[in-house]
């Protein structure tokens, strides 16, 4: 018998899911640098605009 390097999904219930490899739960975790700089960098590109529609 032949065994796959994949094992089935038993908790899958239609035959071709279980065929399918099981999900796979990555937690990528963004850091709060990469949060803090698109927020400065959007503040500043909406204050750019807002100062330049003004004068």
């Amino acid at each position: 018998m032949k065994r796959r390097l994949v094992l089935t999904n038993e908790a899958a219930g239609h035959p071709f899911r279980r065929t399918l490899p099981p999900p796979v739960t990555a937690t990528k975790v963004r850091s709060d640098d990469q949060d803090v700089k698109l927020f400065v960098l959007s503040f500043f590109a909406f204050f750019t605009c807002f100062y330049t529609l003004i004068f």
